[in-house]
């Protein structure tokens, strides 16, 4: 932008708008990601929906490119452009529970942490993410998955309604009654349609729950494989646990003897009753003897910030992911050799089930359209040494590449790198068309396109 045409912006917003040269500008434009390196023209604080009406109204009349940060937690840095204005809601973090009708109302910059907190006090929580810094907003948009899933579903199906500001500046609320096309684009859809200011979820009962930590030397992953592939579709709701390549960290509740060990491991969570969790867990021997299992109950925030201290801001990610059916024989040959040549520390791959609940909702109902998924993967190359990004790039997409052929075709929105028209295709199948039209009706000239973008129908 100009000097005019900057200090024009600064003074339609009652925010200090950050550009380059200012102080603080480096640190304002980082997101979780270390490994995406963007500078934005502006990138501007907004305190609540009429501070977003202002920046979107700004960024359209001015022909700026936007983008909307919410946790900053995308892997492919789309939550940043180079040259543009950044919409960033990291002050809007507002929750407000209402215990009697089991809901949340939750700002647009929320994490998922303060989400947690607040409904925990009430015994009440919401299946979103494994991880407490992530941003509400871009994994509900994205569909949205976690711990709770097969149990109560994916994060969309306990959305009951969303305030947006649209890309003409105009502010709506949208469920069921209203703006329904919309609402359906908005589970799963992305950030294709709007700056999402609040959202209104159903809570579910969720009190203390058990983790359970199982971990096999990294050359028995086939037969931990072939035994996880069996028994978890087959268990109650209340039982979930997502599979795991990777290497020990040197910390609790690990024996030293196998820090820095490469493993296969499930992480679990029974949300029954805890008298049953050893019950319940009691069959990971048929796996084979463990080098390690531990199972304990933990307050459900507790079991939702485990992984933030391995996993701060800062780290280098590159990522890829894919859905799966079924885990064949062929695939378990891929995750076995992949396993053994993990590159660094923190890289891993996890397979987390999206069966259970998430299956009892229609296919057609929201614009997630991998409903007959039985797994969610993700490939994770993570290191924080910029000398090793090339090294876990080289071991995610090669990953990726070889077991893509056993996969359904598409991935989780939030797992995707910028990876071409075709994989937003692929992971849309044909709600891709639906999805176009809600698009060309909200916003036909694609502001919002820093993103996994799916072009307006004209």
């Amino acid at each position: 932008m100009d000097t005019a045409t900057y200090e024009s912006l600064r003074g339609t917003l009652r925010g200090p708008v950050t550009g380059p040269g200012d102080p603080g500008y480096d640190e304002a434009r980082k997101i979780y990601n270390a490994m995406i390196d963007r500078r934005p023209a502006a990138i501007v604080p907004c305190a609540d929906a009429a501070d977003v009406m202002s920046a979107v109204g700004f960024g359209r009349d001015n022909g700026l490119a936007v983008a909307v940060r919410g946790g900053g937690h995308s892997g492919g840095g789309l939550c940043l452009v180079d040259d543009g204005m950044i919409i960033d809601l990291a002050a809007m973090r507002g929750v407000r529970v209402d215990p009697v009708a089991a809901t949340a109302q939750v700002a647009g910059g929320a994490l998922i942490g303060e989400l947690d907190h607040a409904a925990d006090g009430f015994g009440l929580g919401v299946p979103a993410g494994i991880i407490s810094t992530t941003g509400v907003g871009g994994l509900t948009l994205g569909g949205g998955h976690g711990h709770l899933t097969r149990r109560y579903g994916l994060t969309i199906d306990s959305l009951l309604s969303a305030d947006v500001v649209l890309a003409d500046g105009s502010f709506v609320t949208a469920d069921e009654s209203h703006h329904p096309d919309l609402f359906w684009a908005l589970r799963g859809g992305g950030g294709n349609f709007g700056v999402v200011t609040s959202f209104t979820f159903r809570l579910h009962p969720v009190g203390t729950v058990g983790l359970g930590v199982t971990v096999w030397p990294v050359e028995h992953t086939p037969e931990v494989l072939r035994w996880y592939r069996e028994f978890l579709p087959h268990q109650p709701d209340e039982l979930s646990g997502f599979f795991a390549a990777l290497v020990i960290p040197p910390g609790p509740p690990f024996p030293e003897e196998i820090h820095g060990r490469k493993m296969a491991g499930v992480v679990w969570c029974w949300t029954g009753d805890l008298d049953g969790l050893d019950a319940a867990l009691a069959p990971v021997a048929d796996a084979g003897p463990p080098a390690f299992h531990f199972a304990t109950p933990i307050p459900y925030p507790a079991l939702q910030s485990t992984f933030d201290p391995l996993l701060p801001p800062g780290l280098q990610w590159y990522w890829r992911g894919d859905f799966f059916d079924r885990i064949t024989d062929e695939a378990i040959e891929v995750h076995a050799k992949y396993a053994a040549a993990i590159p660094t520390g923190l890289s891993t791959m996890h397979l987390y089930p999206v069966d259970g609940a998430a299956h009892r909702v229609g296919r057609d109902d929201t614009a997630w359209s991998y409903r007959d998924a039985v797994w969610s993967g993700v490939f994770g190359g993570i290191d924080p040494d910029p000398a090793n990004a090339g090294v876990i790039r080289d071991w995610c997409v090669g990953y990726w590449e070889e077991l893509h052929p056993y996969s359904m075709g598409g991935a989780y929105v939030n797992f995707m790198m910028d990876e071409g028209e075709d994989r937003v295709r692929a992971t849309y199948r044909d709600h891709y068309d639906r999805l176009a039209r809600v698009k060309g009706t909200y916003d036909p000239d694609n502001l919002f396109r820093a993103n996994q973008n799916i072009a307006p129908a004209r």
